[in-house]
């Protein structure tokens, strides 16, 4: 088994820097708009696990990267709890009842998790097909969004510019939104533990969108329910540790905060230095990131120049430290295929060279 990604996130000694992709699986790739055709629908797709497994596949039999991705869409949890989620062309995901008044937040509850049962079924019948790849089996990622991230969605009942209504019930009714994070942080708990159950052998919290609030207030709402998820997680599983994740959009302003919940990485999107990240966390836990998506519409050699970068940026390699090559966040649609063999390569390379001894 390839499990270097996992040794990088658990900070012990690997032979090159490992990589792999946020939204590996997607849009990019002819092969995944074959099968979403096929599908009819985004969430058809998401919710056959023979498809999940499919398409979570279909970027392994491409590249040799250092880990599978679970496919699935972060909304599966609030989708659960009852709100409505729905898929329109072009427009994005939208809840049909968001949460606006003390009724609707009162009558939240956790899922029952067996109306996830499809995405556990989809991690099961993934590690199957890993585990035909043999020595090249990669190690799987399953996920979920942040408690804030998923609040979100909720309130504002889809994507927003400005947050405002969610906002606007932070300042204005901080009770309500505080109990809508307890909910959703108990419910991402037992989300990620049943998916470990079934055979995730690492889990990410996806906070997309934490880095849109003000400082203090990031803390309260969203960073202090993702260390409610982080101390609820199974860290064993099988005899195996199983390491966690956190990625923050926008949080390099507070990474030293978000290394201190207890999580085994952090990610960083591209605006963060990554050496003077590391050195922040002080070892810590492991760094992942933080090439920025759009390097890869650059040529061949720009790509290659700009991996080299970022490896040289977080330095060698010690005893006690981990570095997992990925982008600062989730990959264009519109990246060119070919660029990605191109990235992967590179950061194989240029990471084992890194690794020679040093006159």
């Amino acid at each position: 088994m390839n499990d270097r990604f996992l040794k990088a996130l658990l900070r012990e000694p690997t032979d090159t820097t490992p990589v792999w992709l946020m939204r590996q699986a997607g849009r990019y790739l002819p092969e995944y708009r074959a099968t979403r055709a096929r599908a009819g629908s985004f969430m058809a797709l998401a919710q056959s696990p023979a498809m999940a497994c499919e398409v979570t596949m279909q970027p392994l039999d491409r590249y040799a990267l250092d880990a599978a991705i679970l496919f699935s869409d972060i909304l599966t949890v609030p989708d659960a709890m009852g709100l409505g989620l729905s898929f329109a062309e072009g427009e994005g995901p939208r809840f049909a009842h968001p949460l606006r008044d003390e009724k609707a937040v009162a009558a939240l509850e956790v899922p029952d998790m067996a109306k996830l049962q499809y995405v556990f079924d989809a991690v099961e019948e993934i590690r199957g097909a890993l585990a035909l790849r043999g020595d090249k089996t990669v190690p799987l990622i399953g996920f979920s969004g942040s408690p804030f991230t998923l609040a979100c969605y909720m309130v504002e009942g889809g994507g927003s510019d400005d947050f405002r209504t969610i906002k606007t019930m932070l300042y204005s009714r901080p009770d309500l939104l505080h109990r809508i994070l307890e909910v959703n942080a108990e419910s991402v708990a037992a989300y990620l533990n049943a998916q470990i159950e079934a055979g995730a052998q690492a889990v990410m919290i996806f906070d997309t969108w934490g880095g849109t609030l003000a400082d203090g207030a990031y803390q309260r709402f969203s960073l202090a329910y993702m260390k409610r998820v982080i101390e609820k997680l199974h860290v064993e599983h099988d005899d195996r540790r199983i390491p966690s994740i956190v990625f923050t959009k926008g949080g390099g302003l507070w990474l030293e905060q978000i290394a201190a919940i207890g999580c085994d990485a952090v990610g960083l999107d591209w605006t963060v230095n990554l050496g003077q990240a590391r050195a922040r966390v002080g070892g810590r836990c492991a760094l992942q990131g933080n090439l920025d998506p759009n390097a890869l519409f650059a040529g061949e050699a720009q790509i290659r120049a700009e991996v080299a970068k970022v490896l040289e940026s977080f330095g060698p390699v010690d005893a006690g430290v981990g570095h997992v090559f990925n982008l600062g966040h989730g990959i264009s649609q519109f990246t060119p295929p070919e660029s990605v063999s191109v990235l992967v390569d590179a950061v194989h390379e240029y990471g084992r060279r890194m690794r020679l001894p040093r006159a």
